[in-house]
């Protein structure tokens, strides 16, 4: 099923038409855009909104991206959490102890750094995490990402985010016996 199928009804009809912001996202490349919706889509876990999304990142992605994108949101699913533990506690001394979390996967990808990084922050919008999004937002800033590229990616994890969020309560509702 396609993403347009998918919001298909009047409950999602926004949705649907805020489909754009992935397929015609300003500054990113097409490569860029739906390698962030596919994280997005892994980060929101929504089953039938990541096959849908695959399916239609699949005429952007190669394999070897697409799976690249998939290790951006593996990863920032791991470091999301820890990083918002250390930041939400308020207890400096864990800043200051090492991870020791694997995370090699971020630059053993094959997919450009610059795409890992917005990937990440796609996921990372998605899972929530403030401290991962800030230091994505700084190192593609540092690398002369426009305020407008983040914004895309930012836009597109929103959009993908609640695509999962009404399809999936649709289904769980479509899954209970009438009374």
């Amino acid at each position: 099923m396609t993403l347009d199928e998918l919001l298909s009804d009047d409950t999602t009809r926004d949705l649907r038409l805020n489909l754009r912001v992935i397929r015609e996202a300003p500054g990113l490349t097409p490569v860029q855009a739906w390698g962030a919706a596919l994280a997005a889509a892994h980060a929101a876990r929504g089953a039938s909104v990541l096959r849908a999304v695959m399916g239609e990142a699949a005429a952007h992605l190669p394999p070897e991206t697409a799976r690249a994108a998939t290790i951006a949101a593996t990863l920032m699913g791991m470091n999301n959490v820890y990083y918002r533990f250390t930041h939400l506690v308020e207890a400096p001394e864990y800043a200051q102890m090492p991870t020791a979390l694997r995370m090699q996967g971020l630059a053993t990808s094959g997919a450009p750094k610059l795409d890992m990084e917005l990937w990440s922050l796609a996921a990372s919008i998605v899972n929530g995490c403030g401290a991962c999004m800030a230091a994505h937002e700084r190192t593609l800033r540092a690398n002369g990402v426009t305020p407008g590229m983040v914004q895309a990616v930012a836009r597109i994890a929103a959009v993908v985010h609640a695509a999962a969020a009404a399809v999936e309560g649709r289904e769980a509702l479509a899954a209970v016996p009438s009374v």
